[in-house]
């Protein structure tokens, strides 16, 4: 059994591999590799496995960007420490879902799971139609993005269409909407908790304090230290940085088709 590792966190990495070897002793395991980036030209020349563990957290992004770049028949278990992305997990080819710290347990019955699907499926190359099988279970596209917020401003409250947004930013322990047209709303959500309710093929997280719409942006600047300066089409008195472990991933990000 032929088994990749992705994963940005040593120590978790050396536990997964561990874990591995005392459920399977005769697993071939390769990697860790840890950022999005490397993994795309990794599979681009090394595709067969039998299974890929993936993090969903990467040094560079969230491994979900992978499969926007290349197609990837192998099963996939992620492992992650956030729970709010089962979703959108087995909207693509995985056997399961874990949450670290991952247990021996949870993991052998991930593994049991899969040599179950690979009998069912025989012999030959039973990858390419788990796979097959795996797409076929997909759920309906739906988007779960939020698509408003109503916002509280004295005594009313003003509906502000997530279309209408440039960017989201913390001041001063506050956190702002502003939208095309300059105007500044504080709303009752965090960047962490905003970054996993936006769309994010419209909205891109440049650094803890910014996420940035597509829409919004004018320019963008090589940086130091290999970052990146964005300049939006609104007036804003602060800088948006790209974080140095974001660069390749917004590039990335910018460069995506439409569908």
């Amino acid at each position: 059994m032929k088994i990749l590792i992705v994963e940005d966190e040593e120590l978790a990495a050396e536990r997964l591999a561990q874990l591995v070897k005392e459920i399977e002793p005769g697993a071939e395991i390769h990697g860790p590799i840890d950022t999005v980036t490397a993994t795309i030209a990794h599979l681009k020349s090394n595709p067969v496995y039998d299974l890929i563990l993936l993090d969903i957290q990467l040094a560079d992004g969230k491994s979900f960007s992978i499969f926007e770049e290349i197609k990837i028949e192998t099963p996939v278990i992620f492992t992650t420490a956030y729970d709010e992305y089962a979703l959108q997990a087995f909207e693509i080819n995985s056997i399961d879902y874990l949450l670290k710290p991952v247990s021996r347990e949870k993991l052998k019955t991930s593994l049991d799971k899969l040599w179950k699907l690979k009998q069912y499926f025989g012999t030959g190359n039973p990858n390419n139609q788990l796979y097959e099988m795996l797409r076929s279970l997909k759920v309906p596209e739906k988007s779960t993005y939020k698509e408003r917020f109503l916002i509280s401003k004295g005594d009313a409250m003003i509906p502000v269409r997530v279309s209408e947004t440039a960017c989201f930013y913390a001041e001063d322990k506050e956190v702002f909407l502003l939208t095309h047209d300059n105007k500044r709303y504080i709303i009752p959500h965090s960047i962490e908790e905003l970054s996993t309710k936006l769309d994010p093929k419209l909205f891109f997280r440049v650094n803890r304090q910014f996420i940035i719409s597509s829409d919004s942006i004018r320019k963008v600047h090589n940086y130091f230290n290999f970052k990146l300066k964005v300049e939006i089409n609104v007036e804003l008195k602060l800088e948006i940085i790209v974080s140095r472990s974001k660069t390749a991933a917004f590039k990335a990000w910018m460069n995506s088709e439409p569908e």
